[in-house]
C-alpha cells in the first residue's frame, strides 16, 4: 500500500466511523447520505499530505481534515439546490431524493459540525485551524455568489472567472494544506508556499472540472453532460470563446445563453459545444491548464522538504491534472 493510498483509508476509514445518525433522522440520514457517496477526498489527502511532507504527526490533523471534508460536501448540497443539479456523483443530489427544505437543514448542520471537527486535535493548533477554515469558508461562499451573479451578467471576463474559482475551489484545496503544514508547525515561508501550490492546483483542478463537464465520460464523472451549458454558467470555456468569436458565432452564443431563449436544452447543448470545437476551446483549456499545472510543481520543488515526500504531493498533483472524473 502507498502512502497515499494509506493516507486515502485512514480519512475513509474516519468517514466511516462517523454514523451521522442522530435524531431526528430526517435530518441526519442526507448527512449520511452526502459523506459516504465517496468522492475523491482530495482536500482531506492533501492536509494530510503536507502535514506529512513537513514531518507532523498526520494523526494530529485527521480531524481537521475532516472537517474540511465535512464542509466541502455542505457546499455540494447547498450548491445543488441553487443549480438544481439533478445528479451528484452519478446519484440524486440530496435535494431532488429529499427536498430542498432538508437539504438546507442538513447542509446547516453539516456545517456546524464541520466546526466541532476543527476542535478535535492540540488545544495549542486550534486558533490557527480556525483562522484558516473560517477564512477559506467565507472566500468560498463569496465564490459561489460571484458564479450565480455571472449567471445574468453579460459582462463577464476571463480575469473575472479567474477570480471566481479562486475563491470557489482553490482556496480550499489551499487551505488544506495550509492546515496540514500548520499541525506539522512548519515555518512561515513553507506554509505560505504549500497554500499557494494548493492555489494553483486548484485552479488547474477547476479548468478540469470545466472541461470535463463538456467532453468528459457522463459514467465516469457522475455528472449529466453539458450541464454548465443547461445552467447558463460562464465557465473557461464560454468566456475563452467569446473572447475569441468572430462577430456571428460571438451573437450566436449571446443568443443561446439568453435565458428568454426556448430551445430546448439538449439542442443548446449540441449547438454551444459545435461552436467550442470550431474555436479549439478546448485546446485553450487544457493550455491554461498546463500554464497553472507547472506553476504548482514550480511551487512544490522550490519548498525545503524531502524529496521522496515532495514528491507524494507531485504524483497526486499529477492524478489530479490527468483525471478523467
Amino acid at each position: 500500500m502507498t502512502k497515499i493510498e494509506h493516507f486515502q483509508q485512514q480519512i475513509n476509514d474516519l468517514i466511516k466511523s462517523q454514523k451521522f445518525d442522530g435524531n431526528p433522522k430526517a435530518l441526519y440520514e442526507p448527512i449520511a447520505y452526502a459523506m459516504h457517496q465517496g468522492g475523491k477526498r482530495l482536500r482531506p489527502l492533501l492536509a494530510l499530505l503536507a502535514c506529512d511532507l513537513f514531518g507532523g504527526d498526520t494523526e494530529k490533523v485527521l480531524y481537521p481534515a475532516l472537517a474540511v471534508e465535512v464542509f466541502h460536501n455542505f457546499t455540494l448540497v447547498h450548491d445543488d439546490i441553487m443549480d438544481k443539479a439533478p445528479l451528484r456523483r452519478g446519484k440524486e443530489t440530496v435535494y431532488k431524493k429529499w427536498n430542498s427544505d432538508i437539504a438546507i437543514l442538513s447542509g446547516d448542520t453539516m456545517f456546524a459540525l464541520a466546526y466541532q471537527y476543527t476542535l478535535e486535535t492540540d488545544a495549542a493548533l486550534i486558533p490557527g485551524i480556525l483562522q484558516v477554515f473560517s477564512k477559506a469558508a467565507i472566500e468560498v461562499c463569496e465564490g459561489q455568489q460571484m458564479d450565480m451573479e455571472f449567471e445574468t451578467d453579460s459582462e463577464v471576463t476571463l480575469a473575472d472567472y479567474l477570480e471566481m474559482i479562486r475563491l470557489k475551489t482553490a482556496v480550499l484545496l489551499g487551505a488544506s494544506l495550509k492546515i496540514g503544514a500548520l499541525v506539522a508547525s512548519a515555518e512561515k515561508q513553507a506554509v505560505k508556499a504549500i497554500y499557494d501550490f494548493g492555489i494553483a492546483l486548484g485552479m488547474a483542478f477547476q479548468l478540469k472540472d470545466d472541461l470535463l463537464d463538456v467532453y468528459g465520460n457522463q459514467d465516469d464523472f457522475g455528472k449529466v453532460n453539458g450541464g454548465d451549458i443547461a445552467a447558463n454558467k460562464k465557465t473557461f470555456l464560454l468566456l475563452k470563446a467569446l473572447e475569441i468569436a468572430d462577430k456571428a458565432d460571438h451573437d450566436r452564443l449571446t443568443e443561446l445563453y439568453d435565458s428568454q431563449n426556448t430551445i430546448a436544452e439538449a439542442e443548446k447543448i449540441k449547438a454551444v459545444i459545435a461552436i467550442f470545437e470550431k474555436l479549439e476551446i478546448k485546446q485553450a483549456v487544457e493550455s491554461a491548464m498546463e500554464e497553472y499545472y507547472q506553476q504548482a510543481i514550480h511551487l512544490l520543488r522550490d519548498i525545503d522538504a524531502p524529496e521522496d515526500k515532495k514528491e507524494d504531493l507531485a504524483s497526486f498533483a499529477g492524478f489530479l491534472y490527468t483525471r478523467n472524473y
